[in-house]
């Protein structure tokens, strides 16, 4: 599954998931756009990531100038988008009960606007190489309703409904749209949460990456529409 020749772009690079997901997609040959709204690099990911790598921080997703902004920088940096990979992204827990009603904003802006924004200003440039790629992030908790997971599940149900419908669009020229249905990943954030967990059990970031980089590559050039589960043993 080489990348070789091909650019791709990773939205929330700079987080737990992003970031293996453009160290893995760098190391198969890909040129990668960090995307993300934190503007501190970290540590050691430039040397990873190596020359062919651009980092843009301070990025404001949600905001539909901001995604056009950022696509045309990667297009001039590198000179063509081959694959969008939507790892940008919150969570946030929230009884309708008890939470604030902006909570459902917040996880839509977070979520959903992030995807659709960043796909659409992508967009010419994914029909232009001919084999394009948009790999967004959905969940697995967001197949069924549970307490707590009102907004986080409702933007989430959401992206699978864009993944889908976006798909459909452009099946007959040459993009595909995919999405991933993680449970629990295991990032640090996670763990202290929920320290009592069997972490063994949930999902390792380069696991769901491997996944994500499939859908992004040649191979899966016949897979359109599809959301994935990626569960681990939750």
């Amino acid at each position: 599954m080489s990348l070789t020749g091909k650019t791709v772009v990773v939205t929330g690079g700079m987080g737990a998931l992003g970031r293996v997901v453009a160290e893995t997609a760098a190391a198969r040959g890909a040129s990668v756009a960090v995307l993300d709204h934190a503007t501190k690099v970290p540590d050691g990911l430039a040397e990873r990531l190596g020359a062919n790598a651009l980092f843009l921080g301070g990025i404001d997703l949600s905001s539909p100038a901001e995604a056009e902004k950022a696509m045309g920088a990667v297009k001039a940096k590198f000179g063509r988008i081959d694959a969008l990979l939507n790892i940008a992204g919150g969570f946030q827990w929230a009884t309708l009960e008890d939470g604030a009603a902006d909570s459902w904003d917040r996880m839509y802006a977070l979520n959903l606007k992030t995807a659709l924004n960043a796909s659409k200003a992508a967009l010419p440039f994914l029909l232009a190489s001919g084999a394009g790629r948009i790999v967004n992030v959905g969940a697995q908790s967001a197949v069924h309703g549970a307490a707590g997971f009102g907004p986080y599940g409702a933007s989430k149900s959401a992206v699978h409904r864009l993944t889908e419908s976006l798909a459909d669009e452009l099946k007959l020229k040459g993009v595909t749209v995919n999405a991933v249905l993680p449970s629990i990943i295991d990032t640090p954030a996670n763990r202290a949460d929920m320290p009592k967990a069997d972490f063994a059990r949930w999902v390792a970031p380069a696991d769901l990456a491997a996944v994500i980089l499939f859908l992004a590559s040649d191979e899966a050039k016949a897979v359109t529409g599809a959301l994935i589960p990626v569960t681990g043993r939750v």
